[in-house]
């Protein structure tokens, strides 16, 4: 079974309905049906809910987000392992990378995942030097 690591940008895409949404629908539809695992680390959905405060209101994000813990076939990664903080913190020491992006690229790196986003101008470079695989949702 293939494993989706989930970027915040991917899951706000979809809230959204902006470009990329039904490449992320699809994705929860197979993992639905068991044919991948999607998961995504709490730091990333940290993200998602704060872009969700800013745009609804944090009442409407609270339902948001437990909506993605309980209904959404993510699993949501709650601790940091010794290799992912590691891979990380080298990452962040190496560049400008942000702190969140660091724990997704870390957390690919340690997993073996592929890494499901948008945020071409901070990941393309990534992509370039990196051996992590990535399904792009909009070119």
């Amino acid at each position: 079974m293939s494993d989706y690591l989930l970027d915040a940008c991917a899951v706000i895409a979809l809230l959204n309905d902006e470009e990329g949404a039904e490449a992320v629908s699809k994705l929860l539809d197979r993992a639905e049906r068991k044919e991948i695992s999607l998961s995504m680390s709490a730091v990333n959905l940290l993200e998602v809910y704060y872009d969700r405060i800013r745009v609804v209101g944090i009442e409407r994000s609270d339902a948001i987000i437990q909506e993605i813990y309980n209904a959404f076939p993510i699993s949501v990664i709650q601790t940091l392992s010794p290799d992912i903080v590691r891979e990380a913190a080298c990452l962040k020491a190496a560049g400008k990378m942000s702190f969140a992006d660091t724990i997704l690229i870390a957390t690919a790196r340690c997993t073996g995942a592929t890494v499901v986003t948008c945020d071409h101008a901070e990941l393309d470079p990534v992509e370039q030097q990196e051996h992590i695989s990535f399904f792009w949702i909009r070119p």
